[in-house]
């Protein structure tokens, strides 16, 4: 893995690294060639002497500043820019005025551009902006508030490059955190390929024996193959999607009912994946089909769905009897996110809903309906009495969230 990240961050950003530290030795060479060339006519000789003989030294010594990203911190890039912009400013005092309106070089000539360009390596787009402004307003300066046309092309110059180069990057960046993530999305997947067929060769067939045996033999043998069974299908489920939410599966024996626990989204931010609540619901009698991606949600949102997923399975367990079936099915909208529960139970007579409620049997009510209500969604009933009973759970992706 660490390999494979170094050569991932290698193919965009070090390649600039190593670009911009030679542009800087060229550029610093460059600048003293042009004050060697034209040494006779600069005024104040002693100032530019002066400051390039800094400027090499900072160039110099800086080199691993500009090696990789975490060496090149933002106090280092405000020296930097800070140096360049002294000595633009610095020309006035070594140069003519003369020689300034001809259009004579700042001091660090093109070197300035360099200590832009790391702006935009380093941050992005922005900060290349905000670092070439700043070279233009001191090139202003300079030049008295009236630049040449040759100022103007090269500011110009450095302040679209440096952030072209940017916006490169930061989009560089987020392409590779997607391959990153792919490439651990893809090794996980063959992880667990491997784990399923292991677990396969062993586990599920001891339990596919054992269901089988047990419902041949009977009595205390039989409850034990269907728990079996029921284990199975709970592992054959968690393996093949690969959802790990589930810390404890068991049974009471004497309600009926499959109690599990299940680790609780974090109420801190981010988002949840709905599927991976919804995993520990599917069973013998369970069967859960959803999407091949990420359901998100927020923490609250998945959470108090879940919830009413939950409580319409209770109510098949408790109404539609023993053998019934149930379905859940998960389906990703753009801008909500619909799990709808369906049963081949007898149904609901007519009215059975209205008579629970003026019982104060609100488990519709509240259970399932008020908590997507507090959502911001809705859950519709729709049951045939002798066709089953479906329960559509609908929740906006911008669910409201501190509830509860």
């Amino acid at each position: 893995m660490a390999k494979r990240e170094r050569v991932m961050r290698m193919s965009v950003e070090q390649p600039l690294w190593r670009a911009l530290a030679g542009y800087r030795v060229l550029t610093m060479v460059y600048a003293i060639g042009l004050f060697i060339s034209a040494y006779d006519e600069v005024a104040h000789p002693w100032v530019s002497i002066t400051f390039l003989s800094v400027l090499a030294v900072w160039t110099l010594a800086t080199l691993p500043r500009v090696a990789n990203a975490a060496s090149c911190t933002k106090r280092f890039l405000t020296a930097d820019l800070t140096i360049a912009l002294a000595g633009i400013l610095l020309t006035r005092l070594a140069e003519s005025p003369a020689r300034i309106e001809a259009g004579a070089p700042t001091l660090p000539s093109i070197w300035t551009a360099g200590a832009v360009l790391a702006f935009a390596i380093k941050g992005g787009w922005r900060w290349a902006a905000f670092a070439s402004t700043l070279v233009a307003a001191a090139n202003l300066i300079h030049r008295s508030g009236v630049p040449t046309r040759d100022t103007v092309h090269m500011v110009l110059l450095v302040w679209i490059a440096s952030i072209a180069i940017g916006y490169v990057v930061e989009v560089a960046r987020a392409s590779e955190r997607t391959l990153a993530r792919a490439l651990e999305i893809e090794a996980a997947t063959r992880e667990r390929e491997r784990l399923a067929r292991d677990i396969h060769d062993g586990v599920l067939q001891v339990l596919a024996m054992v269901q089988r045996r047990g419902a041949v033999i009977g009595g205390e043998a039989a409850e034990l193959g269907r728990m079996a069974g029921e284990q199975e299908v709970a592992l054959r489920t968690l393996v093949s999607g690969g959802l790990v939410p589930v810390s404890r599966v068991s049974e009471d024996a004497a309600e009926g009912a499959v109690v599990r626990a299940v680790d609780e989204p974090d109420d801190t931010g981010g988002s949840v994946d709905i599927r991976a609540l919804l995993a520990p619901y599917a069973g013998a009698k369970v069967s859960l089909a959803e999407p091949g991606a990420p359901v998100s949600l927020a923490p609250v949102a998945a959470r108090e769905l879940s919830a009413a997923v939950g409580a319409a399975l209770d109510n098949v367990r408790k109404h539609a009897g023993e053998h019934a079936r149930a379905w859940i099915l998960v389906e990703d909208e753009p801008d909500e996110v619909i799990v709808t529960v369906r049963d081949d139970g007898p149904g609901i007579a007519e009215g059975r809903l209205a008579q629970a409620e003026g019982e104060g049997r609100l488990g519709v009510a509240l259970s399932i309906r008020g908590r997507l209500r507090d959502l911001g969604g809705s859950a519709e009933l729709i049951s045939v009495p002798g066709q089953g009973t479906e329960v559509e759970l609908k929740v906006p992706k911008t669910a409201k969230a501190g509830l509860r």
